[in-house]
């Protein structure tokens, strides 16, 4: 390696924590602010005013809609929620594999279908508007293919979509065949629009490292998908709620607590790679839960307030605190979603994130490639002697 080279490599910390490696003007994450947004606007403020379309419109479009803008784009969308024949012809051999792979491994299977269906084409020889068609397409058949999947692998029939239902109306009435309440439409909406983007996470920086070789959008999205999967990345909120069930009750906090934590295990719902205060997508999330009421709310934000002292007790200095897992998982329980469609819902707003970050992305022809430090055995090593045969 020549000696200019060896001098340009920099060391960073394990995970690239804090490492900036691209410029971006889709948004940020302010971890010692406990403060995240989209575009020049706070996403909380975002997820409690505004529809998701509004949200996913300004993702792509850098601004927000007016009205006609709005409707025009909610009629465009709306359009491309039906799949695609050939697609909707695999899905149940994709649902009957993924009741043991998981819920998201037919939908990576899924999305490489539908982009050789419709043609997609690498992102490196095609135009921005086509790159903006191929994105559309793809978020707006996201939560068909998740609620497809879902009901074939629980015996039931797809319900199609309808487009005169925003999108995340259309997205609980395919997942349950009814129309669902006004309360539960706003909720899920809040927490769909709040978790469209969160910075360079894990998935989403897959996703642009896989676009900047130039390949296709749904190249691109099941590589994102393929690193949601990850219990520490998307898996998250059921098991947060798994812990409350665990807990059981009030009286339980503090030995089942303890017990976790003296062991090294994680506590689910607490803790955040980049905030050092209340993750803002929780408190948002919380004012939505204890809206509905009942004793699963009341019982989780008892066992949070316990669970941040006795973290501070057993962990000082640490700064853990409540992330969005556990009012994620709460508010998806209480609008009725069943726990393993929690990880999936994420994707069908992610996917909005994730594709704005693609097309970002696509207009610099660098390609991501970082390098690695070689720890293994002193090479050149001689070949072992083999015997004649």
């Amino acid at each position: 390696m020549p000696t200019a080279e060896v001098n340009a490599l920099i060391d960073a910390p394990r995970g690239l924590a804090g490492v900036i490696v691209t410029e971006t003007q889709l948004g940020d994450v302010r971890g010692a602010e406990g403060f995240y947004h989209y575009r020049q606007y706070s996403a909380v403020e975002l997820a409690t005013a505004r529809t998701f379309e509004d949200v996913w419109y300004l993702m792509f479009h850098g601004e927000l809609p007016d009205a006609a803008q709005l409707a025009a784009f909610r009629a465009e969308t709306a359009a491309l929620r039906t799949l695609p024949a050939a697609v909707r012809d695999a899905l149940p051999a994709l649902a009957q594999a993924g009741a043991v792979s998981g819920p998201l491994a037919g939908l990576r299977t899924a999305l490489s279908l539908l982009g050789a269906t419709v043609g997609f084409r690498p992102l490196y020889d095609i135009d921005a508007a086509r790159r903006r068609a191929d994105a559309l397409a793809a978020c707006a058949a996201v939560p068909t293919l998740i609620t497809a999947l879902h009901r074939l692998g629980q015996g039931l029939q797809p319900v199609e979509p309808r487009a005169d239902l925003g999108h995340a109306a259309n997205y609980l009435y395919m997942l349950t065949g009814d129309e669902p309440e006004p309360a539960q439409v706003r909720a899920i909406e809040a927490y769909l629009i709040s978790t469209i983007d969160h910075g360079f996470n894990a998935s989403t920086f897959t996703a642009r490292v896989i676009a900047s070789t130039g390949a296709d959008l749904a190249a691109c999205l099941v590589g994102a998908v393929g690193a949601l999967s990850g219990p520490l990345h998307g898996g998250a909120p059921s098991r947060a709620l798994d812990m409350l069930d665990a807990i059981g009750t009030p009286d339980r906090i503090d030995s089942w607590i303890r017990d976790r934590v003296l062991r090294g295990d994680r506590i689910m719902g607490f803790g955040h790679s980049v905030y050092r205060t209340e993750d803002p997508r929780s408190r948002m999330l919380r004012g939505i839960a204890e809206q509905f009421g009942g004793p699963l709310v009341e019982f989780a934000v008892q066992v949070e307030a316990r669970v941040e002292e006795l973290l501070a007790e057993l962990k000082p200095g640490r700064e853990l605190h409540i992330n969005v897992e556990l009012y994620a998982g709460v508010v998806m329980e209480l609008c009725g979603l069943p726990r393993e469609m929690f990880t999936p819902t994420f994707c069908a707003a992610r996917v909005v994130g994730w594709s704005a970050n693609i097309l970002e992305q696509a207009q610099d022809s660098k390609i991501i490639r970082p390098a690695a430090r070689y720890v293994g055995p002193p090479p050149p090593q001689p070949l072992p002697v083999v015997a004649p045969r």
